[in-house]
């Protein structure tokens, strides 16, 4: 049992170095978007609670157009087809509410772009992807195997502790991959704190992709490739509220799904399935026919992520339930008849690659999807 156990880590371990593509998390701050911005016409600025600013800039001419494979990209303001939800989603826990994506009340045809958090530094972070030897990486989570066109999931919101001169960052992710070794392509979302790269200890929501041709994964519009529509929110912004241990418990609803149409892989959030974006199906060569994996759960990444290992989730393990572990439920796929249905419980991949500092319990699998606790104190005992 064991040794069954420690194969099942490892094959997820190895899928995660794959998802996290072996970055450096030495951060290089550069004034991107201000350089980007320079160009364009701001027609509002913003100031957020906390310190964030945001620009308003027309919907046609946002950062990721400057690609060059969407030079000439038609925006999809919305999907052609959202998958119909055949099942009533499980009912949640008593004391479950919707945290809020970050809001910025842009006008219409507008997409807020984060220009700088409250600590001054620069919101559009470049990680450069090498080849590091002390780069550490810890996950619990589980890695599902089948093709894949969608996936949802209500992922329980909690701002782990990470030390504030640490550079590793821990992040809760819904991710979808496709692609051979060395050529994977995938896109997904998450919450992340990173200290040393934002300045604070706040959680972050972010979307996340690479094309398999960067070699290193962008993250909201720091890299052209993400085509947001949603006039409203604000990529790389705080969570809020965040859940609390023992306490009121807020989640998200995350949903990625290709559209059958257009090819273009959406983002949509809430109960309303409100877009906020999507990934242009012409950056792909892998993906852009299906996914092939996912991966949900936490992880922790950085020069000190195993040796001086970070809270993920709450920061308590999952044995401890429901408003002491942080939790993902209602997990659900769409199959290539665009039905929504629950995943096959033999073909995932669940475990931690190390039970003494994060864990993953209350694992079931019924006709909502997929629900588990995961997440630890790492190296905070």
């Amino acid at each position: 049992m064991e040794e069954r156990q420690a194969i099942r880590v490892l094959l997820l371990l190895s899928y995660l170095v794959l998802v996290t593509r072996g970055i450096d998390v030495a951060i290089m701050q550069r004034e991107t978007n201000r350089e980007i911005l320079a160009h364009r016409k701001v027609n509002k600025t913003i100031m957020m609670e906390g310190g964030d600013v945001y620009d308003c800039i027309n919907v046609s001419v946002q950062p990721t157009l400057d690609h060059p494979l969407l030079k000439h990209h038609e925006i999809q303001m919305e999907p052609s087809l959202v998958p119909v939800e055949e099942s009533i989603k499980s009912p949640s826990p008593n004391g479950v509410l919707l945290a809020q994506l970050p809001i910025v009340d842009c006008p219409t045809g507008m997409v807020p772009i984060l220009r700088n958090n409250r600590m001054g530094h620069i919101a559009s972070y470049i990680t450069e992807q090498v080849i590091n030897k002390d780069e550490q990486l810890e996950m619990a989570g589980i890695r599902y195997s089948d093709d894949l066109y969608r996936v949802r999931a209500t992922i329980n919101v909690y701002e782990p502790k990470v030390k504030k001169d640490s550079k590793d960052i821990s992040q809760s992710a819904v991710l979808i991959d496709n692609g051979p070794k060395g050529q994977e392509e995938g896109v997904g979302a998450c919450y992340s704190v990173a200290p040393s790269f934002t300045g604070d200890s706040f959680v972050r929501f972010h979307v996340v992709w690479h094309d398999g041709k960067l070699h290193k994964p962008c993250y909201d519009h720091v890299c052209p490739g993400f085509v947001q529509v949603s006039d409203r929110v604000g990529l790389g912004g705080r969570l809020l509220p965040v859940s609390v241990y023992n306490g009121p418990q807020y989640v998200i609803d995350i949903f990625i799904f290709k559209d059958p149409k257009t090819a273009n892989w959406w983002l949509m959030y809430g109960e309303e399935k409100t877009p906020i974006g999507y990934w242009p199906s012409s950056l792909f060569s892998h993906i852009k026919d299906k996914g092939t994996f996912s991966y949900w759960g936490g992880f922790v990444q950085g020069p000190t992520a195993s040796s001086d290992s970070p809270q993920m989730g709450s920061g308590h393990f999952a044995s401890e339930g429901y408003g002491k572990a942080a939790f993902m439920r209602n997990i659900q796929i769409v199959d290539i008849n665009n039905k929504l249905v629950t995943p096959n419980r033999h073909k995932d991949l669940l475990g931690t690659s190390d039970k003494t500092k994060y864990s993953i319990d209350g694992y079931v699998v019924d006709n909502h999807g997929i629900h588990m606790y995961y997440g630890g104190p790492g190296n905070l005992v």
